[in-house]
């Protein structure tokens, strides 16, 4: 008889994440933020030292989206910066690969990121608003990865991803895993404290 196969992750908190069902139980910010800070936007082709991370694309979606939404609340600003969090047990995947797989990569995303948004207390659903907020300021970062990072020129950026709506973007550096791990931590508790 075959035996069903595995589809949990061991983290290094000891963990063990089910992906085809997991558990709010099994998910906890230091592995979110360990496996954000180790993998790399764009597939690593970007300039820099450092690959830039999952990890330092949130907070910089994060700072560009306070600058969208000022008044946003706490839990809002939680789930900006958890947006992606699923890519720490599933990786980033490009837009057009993920295009090219179908839907259902994006419902499996999906379900993990709400068992996410369980854990830390973050009321479902997220106000439409929001996740509009959120996915412009997604944006907003992707166009600056690509031209600041990527090798995009700006007129290709501005085709892809469209002309920024804010002046003033971010300058983006990419940090070591640790350092972004850090930063990451010590913006959710400082949110957690709002």
């Amino acid at each position: 008889m075959k035996s069903k196969p595995r589809a949990w992750q061991r983290m290094l908190s000891g963990r063990r994440l089910d992906l085809l069902d997991p558990s709010p139980f099994d998910i906890e910010l230091e592995d979110i933020a360990h496996g954000l800070s180790r993998v790399a936007r764009w597939n690593g082709q970007t300039l820099g030292e450092h690959p830039f991370s999952v990890a330092q694309h949130s907070l910089v979606v994060l700072d560009i989206f306070c600058a969208l939404a000022p008044k946003a609340d706490t839990n809002s600003k939680k789930a900006a910066l958890l947006h992606d969090a699923p890519e720490y047990v599933v990786g980033d995947m490009i837009s057009p690969f993920k295009a090219a797989l179908s839907l259902d990569y994006k419902a499996f995303e999906q379900q993990l990121l709400d068992a996410i948004y369980v854990r830390f207390q973050i009321p479902q659903p997220i106000k439409q608003s929001t996740k509009t907020s959120i996915k412009r300021a997604d944006i907003l970062s992707a166009y600056c990865e690509a031209t600041q990072l990527a090798g995009f020129s700006v007129p290709e950026g501005e085709r892809w991803f469209g002309k920024p709506e804010l002046t003033n973007l971010p300058i983006l550096k990419p940090l070591a895993p640790e350092q972004a791990k850090t930063l990451f931590l010590e913006k959710f508790d400082a949110l957690t404290k709002e």
